[in-house]
């Protein structure tokens, strides 16, 4: 057989593949993916960190607590403006007096949330803002839009380096997997952990703390635009931060920011209570090599979607070949945060700005509106609630 060009050999490869005559393997090895056409879905006046949709397709999301927003979630309405989510009541943990609300009927710092199979808008407040408050899960229902349950977390499984980022719920086990950045007091997220949430008995445990799977690789600061002419160091070193799991809920995901590796974890290890921490450690595994990321996603195919916040892109790790490369790139896609399955088969990401904002920009100030969200067409279909 001859090819007249490199490209007709990979396109060879390619029909061989289809007629199984090619080990998958090797396949990997040599086809590079082509990359997918973002979009923007909306401009709104204030950056998005964690974005998550009902299965009526309502849009909710948070406002990046970086900024400390007066509203912390909003839902994106289809003429494009933004009502308080669940209600504006909701949105400060005090009264206009200035005296301190009930913490249970208040949100304080939220980046994610998360919608489950009965349409109940999960919103995890890390409670860091000043004044701090107690960690918690808030449950809403969005049919009967009314309040479904909260779940403190409370000391040990928070302490006070915790800044629980993102998570995922799985149905199947009954349970909610979070992971702590642990930066809240400071740049260097050295108690990182995961957190293990029993929805049954509404019981937590801590996880993985000071594993080398969850730590941040303090040999890897952020690099913003490292091939531009004035790339930007950020030292900033956070740990586990993406978190996905599975269609089959079989698989946990997750990765410290600053690493180069992804990492898994079988749920029925993870929930196991009585696996010792040496033991647990000795059942995650390594997945694949990884830039510096933030959100973490993935499709009915277990292809990875990583946002990859120092290069305003977004990467993917396909199933077969474990080989990064990046998949979508925008400009203005500056520190893409989040990235989540939603309407009409898109993944669904927010640019926050971070790299620009003052207290990462040397003092001054260079983020502003209009603040995006972006959206992009996965591989396959996405897997709802991550």
């Amino acid at each position: 057989m001859k090819f007249n060009s490199y490209q007709t050999f990979i396109a060879s490869l390619v029909m061989l593949t289809s007629q199984a005559f090619i080990a998958p393997n090797l396949m990997a090895q040599q086809a590079v993916i082509p990359q997918a056409l973002p979009e923007v879905y909306a401009t709104l006046d204030g950056a998005v960190g964690g974005i998550s949709f009902t299965s009526s397709d309502r849009l909710i999301f948070s406002y990046h607590p970086f900024y400390q927003p007066k509203v912390k979630v909003g839902e994106l309405l289809a003429d494009g403006k933004v009502k308080p989510f669940p209600n504006s009541n909701w949105q400060q943990c005090h009264d206009p007096q200035g005296k301190p609300k009930d913490p249970n009927t208040c949100l304080n710092w939220v980046l994610g949330l998360r919608t489950d199979d009965r349409d109940r808008v999960w919103l995890l407040d890390s409670g860091q803002a000043e004044p701090r408050i107690e960690p918690k899960l808030v449950a809403w229902d969005t049919r009967k839009n009314q309040l479904d349950r909260i779940i403190p977390l409370p000391f040990p499984v928070s302490i006070p380096e915790s800044q629980h980022n993102d998570f995922v719920i799985s149905n199947r086990h009954q349970a909610i997997v979070i992971a702590d950045e642990a930066i809240a007091t400071g740049p260097v997220g050295d108690k990182a952990a995961l957190v293990v949430v029993d929805l049954t008995t509404g019981e937590s445990r801590r996880v993985l703390q000071g594993d080398s799977s969850v730590m941040p690789d303090l040999q890897r600061p952020l690099i913003i635009d490292s091939t531009s002419a004035n790339p930007k160091r950020i030292e900033v070193f956070v740990g586990a931060d993406g978190i996905a799991l599975d269609s089959a809920q079989h698989w946990l995901y997750f990765a410290p920011m600053n690493k180069d590796k992804v990492y898994r974890v079988a749920m029925a290890d993870l929930l196991n209570p009585d696996l010792s921490p040496q033991a647990l450690s000795a059942k995650v595994e390594e997945y694949a090599d990884k830039p510096n990321n933030g959100g973490l996603s993935i499709d009915s195919a277990d292809n990875l979607y990583l946002t990859e916040v120092g290069e305003r892109a977004i990467g993917i790790i396909p199933a077969t070949g474990r080989q990064y490369q990046t998949y979508v790139y925008d400009e203005r896609m500056v520190w893409p945060d989040g990235v989540s399955f939603g309407k009409d088969g898109y993944l669904y990401s927010g640019a926050a700005q971070l790299p620009l904002s003052g207290a990462l920009n040397n003092g001054k100030a260079e983020n502003r509106a209009p603040y995006y969200i972006f959206r992009f067409k996965p591989l396959a279909a996405g897997v709802p609630g991550n």
